[in-house]
Protein backbone atom coordinates (compact mmCIF):
# COMPACT_ATOMS: atom_id res chain seq x y z
CA UNK A 1 0.00 0.00 0.00
CA UNK A 2 1.69 3.20 -1.13
CA UNK A 3 2.72 5.80 1.72
CA UNK A 4 -0.08 8.11 0.84
CA UNK A 5 -3.05 5.86 0.61
CA UNK A 6 -1.55 4.48 4.06
CA UNK A 7 -1.95 7.84 5.69
CA UNK A 8 -5.69 8.91 3.93
CA UNK A 9 -6.68 5.25 5.75
CA UNK A 10 -5.15 5.87 8.86
CA UNK A 11 -6.60 9.55 8.52
CA UNK A 12 -10.27 8.07 7.90
CA UNK A 13 -9.75 5.34 10.73
CA UNK A 14 -9.40 8.95 12.86
CA UNK A 15 -12.00 10.30 11.70
CA UNK A 16 -14.49 7.22 12.83
CA UNK A 17 -12.90 7.24 16.22
CA UNK A 18 -14.17 10.50 16.03
CA UNK A 19 -17.41 9.58 15.76
CA UNK A 20 -17.77 6.82 17.80
CA UNK A 21 -16.34 9.26 20.79
CA UNK A 22 -19.02 11.49 19.57
CA UNK A 23 -21.85 9.06 19.70
CA UNK A 24 -21.11 7.39 22.68
CA UNK A 25 -21.01 10.73 24.62
CA UNK A 26 -24.09 12.11 23.24
CA UNK A 27 -25.45 8.69 24.14
CA UNK A 28 -24.49 9.22 27.76
CA UNK A 29 -25.91 12.86 27.78
CA UNK A 30 -29.26 12.04 26.52
CA UNK A 31 -29.50 8.75 28.82
CA UNK A 32 -29.15 11.28 31.81
CA UNK A 33 -31.00 13.69 31.01
CA UNK A 34 -34.38 12.29 29.58
CA UNK A 35 -36.49 10.37 32.19
CA UNK A 36 -38.86 7.55 31.87
CA UNK A 37 -40.94 5.94 34.74
CA UNK A 38 -39.56 8.95 36.87
CA UNK A 39 -36.09 8.00 36.44
CA UNK A 40 -33.62 8.56 33.79
CA UNK A 41 -33.13 6.10 31.41
CA UNK A 42 -29.46 5.82 32.17
CA UNK A 43 -30.48 4.12 35.30
CA UNK A 44 -32.12 1.18 33.52
CA UNK A 45 -29.76 -2.05 32.58
CA UNK A 46 -30.13 -2.15 29.13
CA UNK A 47 -29.23 1.34 28.30
CA UNK A 48 -26.02 1.13 30.99
CA UNK A 49 -25.03 -2.19 29.23
CA UNK A 50 -25.68 -0.44 25.36
CA UNK A 51 -23.30 2.25 26.65
CA UNK A 52 -20.97 -0.07 28.36
CA UNK A 53 -20.42 -1.75 24.56
CA UNK A 54 -20.38 1.69 22.80
CA UNK A 55 -17.23 2.56 25.44
CA UNK A 56 -15.70 -0.77 25.05
CA UNK A 57 -15.25 -0.07 20.93
CA UNK A 58 -14.26 2.92 21.53
CA UNK A 59 -11.30 1.68 23.72
CA UNK A 60 -10.26 -0.67 21.10
CA UNK A 61 -10.40 1.06 18.27
CA UNK A 62 -7.93 3.76 20.17
CA UNK A 63 -5.92 1.29 21.01
CA UNK A 64 -5.52 0.02 17.62
CA UNK A 65 -5.52 3.57 16.10
CA UNK A 66 -2.42 4.82 18.15
CA UNK A 67 -0.44 2.00 17.56
CA UNK A 68 -0.98 2.11 13.65
CA UNK A 69 -0.11 5.84 13.37
CA UNK A 70 3.06 4.81 15.60
CA UNK A 71 4.38 1.81 13.82
CA UNK A 72 2.45 2.84 9.94
CA UNK A 73 2.48 -0.78 9.74
CA UNK A 74 0.01 -1.05 6.28
CA UNK A 75 -1.57 -4.51 8.37
CA UNK A 76 -1.94 -2.07 12.05
CA UNK A 77 -2.99 0.72 9.86
CA UNK A 78 -6.24 -1.93 8.12
CA UNK A 79 -6.66 -3.43 11.50
CA UNK A 80 -7.21 0.01 12.73
CA UNK A 81 -9.43 1.10 10.12
CA UNK A 82 -11.78 -2.24 10.05
CA UNK A 83 -12.19 -1.63 14.02
CA UNK A 84 -12.52 1.98 13.79
CA UNK A 85 -15.34 1.27 11.06
CA UNK A 86 -16.72 -0.85 13.01
CA UNK A 87 -17.06 1.57 16.71
CA UNK A 88 -18.35 4.29 14.54
CA UNK A 89 -21.46 2.24 13.21
CA UNK A 90 -21.93 0.44 16.05
CA UNK A 91 -21.82 3.40 18.14
CA UNK A 92 -24.14 5.21 15.79
CA UNK A 93 -26.42 2.54 15.45
CA UNK A 94 -26.87 2.12 19.61
CA UNK A 95 -26.40 5.79 19.89
CA UNK A 96 -30.15 5.53 17.79
CA UNK A 97 -31.43 3.14 19.89
CA UNK A 98 -30.83 5.28 23.32
CA UNK A 99 -32.15 8.29 21.69
CA UNK A 100 -35.15 5.81 20.50
CA UNK A 101 -37.73 7.56 18.06
CA UNK A 102 -36.46 10.97 18.73
CA UNK A 103 -32.85 9.74 17.22
CA UNK A 104 -34.47 9.97 13.64
CA UNK A 105 -35.86 13.09 13.98
CA UNK A 106 -34.74 15.78 11.79
CA UNK A 107 -34.20 18.38 14.63
CA UNK A 108 -31.38 15.56 16.07
CA UNK A 109 -28.26 15.46 14.82
CA UNK A 110 -27.85 11.82 15.98
CA UNK A 111 -29.52 10.40 12.60
CA UNK A 112 -26.37 12.16 10.79
CA UNK A 113 -24.05 9.48 12.20
CA UNK A 114 -24.46 7.03 11.00
CA UNK A 115 -24.86 8.35 7.77
CA UNK A 116 -21.78 9.76 8.14
CA UNK A 117 -20.07 6.52 9.89
CA UNK A 118 -21.72 4.49 6.91
CA UNK A 119 -19.62 7.09 4.21
CA UNK A 120 -16.05 6.80 5.74
CA UNK A 121 -16.88 3.47 5.84
CA UNK A 122 -16.48 3.07 2.68
CA UNK A 123 -13.50 5.59 2.28
CA UNK A 124 -10.52 4.65 1.17
CA UNK A 125 -10.53 1.41 2.46
CA UNK A 126 -13.36 -0.96 2.26
CA UNK A 127 -13.67 -3.90 4.68
CA UNK A 128 -13.40 -6.30 2.57
CA UNK A 129 -9.71 -4.53 1.14
CA UNK A 130 -8.94 -4.31 5.25
CA UNK A 131 -9.38 -8.18 5.42
CA UNK A 132 -7.48 -8.86 2.50
CA UNK A 133 -4.42 -6.38 3.38
CA UNK A 134 -4.57 -7.41 7.12
CA UNK A 135 -4.39 -11.25 6.04
CA UNK A 136 -1.37 -10.14 3.44
CA UNK A 137 -0.24 -8.41 6.52
CA UNK A 138 -0.38 -12.08 9.12
CA UNK A 139 1.00 -14.35 6.24
CA UNK A 140 4.56 -12.43 5.59
CA UNK A 141 4.95 -12.59 9.05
Amino acid sequence: MPRLRREAVLLTAAQQLGGAVRALEAAVAYARQREQFGAPIGSFQAVKHLCAEMLVRVEIARSAVYAASVTGNPAEVAGAKLLADEAAEGNARDCLQVHGGAGFTWEADVRLALKRARLRAQAWQRAAGGAEVLADGHIAL
